[in-house]
């Protein structure tokens, strides 16, 4: 291992796919602060200024540039002992735009993202999953140990990959699967075409909630705890992770319980209007494993993250929040031409 490695640190430079994007901008400055070298590797559809309140950062540096480019991972991943893979075609709606483009990026390029990184040395490798990938389930604990039935091409390239990261594994090439809730919260790159977040803006905006059924089960995870947990994955020994997948959520509520609580904190004359819908998907699950046995445990609620929302909508940190593109996935995606 690198001598000159910093006090507590078991890897000197990481490279984080996807790190300019929801929560890659939240993630990169946390590893930067605790003393990481980063590499970024993103296509920037969101503009080039979501890092900027660390782009003159020493540790930092920034690639532009596509994941299917297998000379340019073979130019970026060496040097880096470890992968945070974020970087995907994200959601149903923006897979469903183009599924060959959304496979080509989420399934085809990590055969060689893995391949690439094993070769160059990179020890431990992090994939961010989707807990969408058990489909929907009865009862009220979905664990790590139930089948696998995603119901969409999306969760279903994210559980092909699992397969995939799970057929190459070999000593000194740790692997760590998670499986994360619905993330919340602000960030410089943000999503408004989350459930908590839409709501937020909705209340903000309009003064008006609008609920599709509301009693559906969403399981949600504050961006903060989300982006510690990634930094705790860098920290763990490879013996109590390698190989390991986990949920990682925390607090499931119905859809209609988030409604009220984005209310309770955006302001009692909001109002929630419910209408009835024929999609009565439901998603609710444990993440007891990663605390017992990883001893994680999420610190901040969905109150918290409504809290900052409003803080950023306030302080003019979010321009025109119900119609600009760059909040919304699906938007962005149709009016970028990627091949």
């Amino acid at each position: 291992m690198n001598s000159t490695l910093k006090p507590g640190l078991k890897f000197d430079r990481v490279l984080v796919t996807g790190g300019a994007g929801y929560v890659g901008s939240i993630l990169v400055p946390k590893l930067l602060a605790a003393g990481y070298r980063v590499r970024v590797l993103d296509l920037y559809l969101y503009g080039d200024h979501v890092l900027d309140a660390v782009k003159d950062h020493p540790g930092l540096e920034q690639v532009k540039g596509d994941l299917r480019d297998t000379e340019l991972l073979k130019k970026v991943i060496p040097g880096c002992q470890a992968v945070i893979h974020l970087a995907c075609i994200s959601n149903d709606p923006s897979f469903e735009l183009d599924p060959d483009l959304g496979k080509s990026i989420n399934y085809d390029a990590f055969f060689g993202l893995v391949d690439i990184s094993k070769a160059s040395g990179v020890q431990r490798f992090i994939y961010a999953s989707s807990s969408s990938v058990y489909g929907v389930k009865p009862g009220q604990d979905v664990t790590e140990e139930l089948s696998l039935e995603p119901l969409t091409d999306y969760s279903k390239y994210k559980a092909m990959c699992e397969e995939v990261l799970q057929a190459k594994r070999e000593p000194g090439f740790t692997t760590l699967t998670l499986r994360p809730a619905t993330v919340c919260g602000y960030s410089p790159r943000l999503r408004l075409d989350l459930a908590v977040n839409v709501m937020a803006a909705h209340a903000h905006v309009n003064r008006l909630i609008k609920v599709f059924g509301g009693g559906q089960m969403r399981p949600n995870l504050h961006i903060q705890d989300m982006t510690d947990l990634y930094l705790k994955t860098l920290l763990w020994e490879s013996e109590a992770i390698d190989g390991k997948t986990y949920n990682a959520g925390y607090q499931n509520h119905t859809v209609g319980e988030i409604a009220q609580i984005v209310k309770g904190v955006m302001g009692e004359d909001v109002g929630i209007v419910t209408t009835p819908t024929d999609d009565n998907r439901s998603y609710h699950i444990s993440s007891e494993k990663i605390r017992r046995e990883l001893g994680f445990e999420p610190k901040y609620t969905i109150q918290a993250a409504v809290q900052d929302l409003k803080q950023a909508f306030q302080a003019g940190l979010v321009t025109d929040p119900l119609t600009n593109p760059l909040y919304s996935n699906i938007k962005l995606m149709q009016s970028v031409a990627l091949h």
